[in-house]
């Protein structure tokens, strides 16, 4: 189960301040369990966990079989944003960190994807590594017309299709999609795409409890029932109106933080296969919170590499920032340091010393050192890196979100503010009806 610990707060706030920001949370939580706030008709990820059916699950492995079958290796999973960060994540944190140079039969094709760039080089890498080996895709997006996935699609598409068959090319691909609407949707049944649905009423970056995020998770291999299950119990938890509600916990601190001035929070990690849990966490904050001229900037580290990059800055620069650290209590492997004779290093202290101690100590030695520094630490844990517990991180950080955005008094569902570069990307492309825009903007680029 994730908990949280908010002693590293303690001497940047005081009892009175949290329960009046626990207060806040408590409405905000309110608000969301009453789905009568802002965005209200986005709301279908609150009980994904517990209402997700075993078919959908079934129907996945059912796919990752066939194509096992087929003798496929390599699944190009294309989408961007919500549509790919959570699958991405999961699957960092659940691989071998080394799987790709293991020899070996593998149990279970790679995972690569595409969508979330517009890099030349990278499509065109990735061509190359698809005409080495066996090839399946599975392409996300509610339109279809999102610029990023699309083109992307549209390489990947002809490639299967030149290489097994439009006939074979159909079982190749499978669309995450609208159920009734769009240019995917329309392909799909045109071509005979197997389909799953996302939800009109779950945003994507809430989705990776959806086929978003369950179809890939399955075809590479983990176990999708005990990451819901996992969620299920954080849903559970996190459902409670009360002050140990850990997403009420989580909400209230980093928005009474925020109102004293600490307008960036950073991700920490101690385990470099959570890498991707901070940039899964970053859209899910960052575009639900920044709007109205408000919201925390979220950024992410992976300690204790960013500590010889970003340590000195977090140490003694402007006093913004607050830390929420990621503390995964077990390793999944074992490894103690052995006895050197020479002890050149000086390290022969450290002998018969768990890898993981040194880990722990760093750690806690950073938290120390940064609260001395200024920087309030806000700790989530989890027992281990496993499906169970990844489940239950997703739940707890998309509930806290939806609470922090209601006392923040912003919209937590939508994006406006994403449209912008879409529209002049655009017009700069020369697409048309974007001809006046075109215009304007080449006249302010000096063309």
């Amino acid at each position: 189960m994730v908990k949280v610990n908010l002693g590293g707060c303690s001497s940047f706030t005081n009892d009175a301040e949290y329960k009046e920001y626990v207060e806040k949370a408590l409405t905000a939580f309110d608000t969301l369990e009453s789905e009568t706030g802002a965005g209200n008709d986005f709301l279908g990820w609150k009980h994904l966990p517990t209402t997700t059916p075993e078919s959908l699950i079934t129907d996945c492995e059912a796919i990752r079989d066939s194509w096992k079958e087929k003798g496929v290796d390599l699944v190009v999973v294309i989408g961007i944003g919500g549509s790919y960060l959570g699958a991405k994540c999961a699957v960092e944190a659940l691989s071998h960190s080394f799987s790709k140079q293991l020899s070996g039969k593998k149990d279970a094709p790679e995972i690569v994807f595409a969508g979330h760039n517009l890099s030349e080089e990278y499509i065109c890498e990735l061509t190359d590594l698809m005409q080495q080996r066996n090839v399946a895709a599975v392409v996300i997006s509610k339109s279809g017309t999102t610029t990023e996935p699309a083109i992307a699609f549209r390489f990947v598409k002809q490639y299967i299709e030149k290489t097994y068959g439009v006939k074979e090319a159909a079982e190749r691909i499978v669309a995450v999609t609208d159920a009734h609407k769009g240019a995917l949707k329309s392909l799909s049944t045109q071509e005979g795409y197997r389909t799953f649905v996302i939800a009109d009423n779950v945003g994507g970056r809430f989705s990776v409890l959806t086929p978003v995020g369950i179809l890939p998770i399955v075809l590479a291999g983990f176990d999708m029932r005990a990451m819901l299950k996992g969620a299920a119990e954080m849903e559970r938890k996190c459902s409670e109106r009360n002050g140990d509600n850990p997403a009420v916990e989580y909400a209230a601190m980093r928005n009474l933080l925020y109102s004293k001035g600490k307008k960036i929070e950073i991700l920490v990690s101690y385990n470099p296969k959570l890498q991707y849990l901070g940039e899964w966490w970053k859209q899910l904050y960052g575009e639900s919170e920044g709007k109205d001229g408000k919201g925390i900037f979220p950024a992410s580290v992976s300690f204790t590499t960013d500590l010889h990059s970003m340590g000195q800055y977090i140490q003694q620069g402007e006093r913004i920032l607050m830390e929420t650290v990621v503390t995964v209590e077990k390793s999944n492997r074992s490894m103690t340091i052995s006895d050197d004779p020479q002890n050149l290093d000086g390290l022969n202290f450290l002998t018969g010393k768990h890898v993981e101690e040194c880990n722990a100590m760093a750690e806690l030695g950073t938290k120390l050192a940064h609260i001395d520094g200024g920087v309030p630490q806000l700790s989530v844990s989890v027992e281990k890196i496993d499906e169970f517990n990844l489940g239950g991180l997703f739940y707890f950080f998309e509930k806290a979100c939806g609470i922090s955005a209601y006392i923040l008094g912003v919209n937590p569902f939508n994006q406006p503010g994403v449209e912008a570069y879409k529209k002049n990307m655009f017009a700069l492309l020369g697409k048309p009806g974007y001809e006046e825009q075109a215009k304007a903007l080449n006249e302010r680029l000096g063309k």
